[in-house]
């Protein structure tokens, strides 16, 4: 896998909290930030499609009926 250098400023508590938890687990502080990173982009990408995907529905008037908000609503009565 081809890799490339990345430098950030971060708080010194996240420092701090990078540096324990690759001890804690022998990782480098590198594969970490990676993985949090990876992790932070697939959840973004994700949220942007499921947005995209609502309001092109929402565009095309493709919304729940009165009845199926009440039907809905109806399971969740206490």
């Amino acid at each position: 896998m081809d890799s490339a250098t990345l430098t950030l400023r971060v708080p010194m508590e996240l420092k701090d909290q990078l540096d324990k938890l690759a001890e804690a687990t022998h990782r480098t502080k590198s594969y970490l930030a990676g993985e949090a990173i990876r992790k932070y982009l697939d959840l973004e990408a994700w949220q942007v499609g499921e947005i995209q995907q609502a309001l092109k529905e929402a565009d095309e008037g493709d919304f729940a009926s009165a009845d199926d908000v009440a039907a809905i609503m109806k399971k969740y009565e206490a």
